[in-house]
Formats: C-alpha cells, structure tokens, sequence
C-alpha cells in the first residue's frame, strides 16, 4: 500500500467533506421548509440553495441513494430517518459555529457566511476545542 505524503492528508481530508457538504445542506434546507411551510418542494429549494430545478432534481436522485431524502414525481421532498439526524447534527453544528463566531465579536453578516462554510469542515476535535473555549468567554463575563 503507497503511504501518503504529509501534506495530501489536509487536501484528502477536505475533498471528503466536500462529498458530505452537498448532502449536509440539502437536508438542513429539507429540514426548514418543512418547519416553515409544512413540505419540501423542488422549486423552493432550488430557490433557498440558489441552484437551478436540474440540478435540485438531480442531487435529490444521488441523495435518495444513499438514503438520506425520499421523493416521488410531482409530490413534496421528505427526509429519511438518517436523512433527519444528518440534518439535526448539521443544524446543531451550525447553530454553535454562528454563537461562537458572535461572541467572538464577528458582525452577523459576516459570520452567517463564514458559518456555512464552517459547519462542513470542522472536525468533531476542533468544534469541541471551540465549545470549550466559548464555555470559558461566557466564564470571564
């Protein structure tokens, strides 16, 4: 077996989360609309995630493969039960990334984009080395 170099491990690392990026926004987006308006359909969520109704069309076919959304012609996107607890962890990750990003005195704006980046690259390490850290600024105040 070739060993990897070193310095691929941070590339390979972020083109896995790449794959698991997609899936995470979908059915957080999944998710809200069904809070909101009760379903999911193709054409509002092609709207909230700013892609065209192909592409939505198409990736809910490669996430219904792998179990995460189920869908039938003409009728509302739902989540499975691994598509839920994938969109609960990915809510809750982003839900924490945006409080800490505030309390660090990031601007709103600002940190509701830097978290949607965030939410899919941070490791279980890191995101527990940040909750520690925001247990200690809400120690200090």
């Amino acid at each position: 077996m070739k060993k990897k170099c070193a310095r691929a491990v941070p590339f390979v690392e972020t083109r896995i989360h790449h794959l698991s990026e997609i899936a995470e926004d979908y059915v957080e987006i999944v998710f809200d609309l069904i809070e909101q308006k009760g379903e999911a359909r193709i054409g509002d969520i092609a709207e909230h995630l700013g892609v065209s109704h192909v592409t939505v069309v198409r990736t809910i076919e490669r996430l219904k493969k792998k179990h995460y959304l189920e869908s039938q012609q003409h009728q509302p996107v739902t989540l499975t039960k691994e598509g839920l607890q994938l969109a609960l962890a990915s809510k809750e990750r982003h839900r924490f990334l945006l409080e800490y990003l505030l309390a660090l005195g990031v601007p709103e704006e600002i940190a509701a984009i830097d978290v949607e980046g965030m939410e899919h690259h941070i490791s279980p390490l890191t995101l527990q080395a940040f909750q520690s850290h925001l247990k200690q600024l809400d120690l200090q105040r």
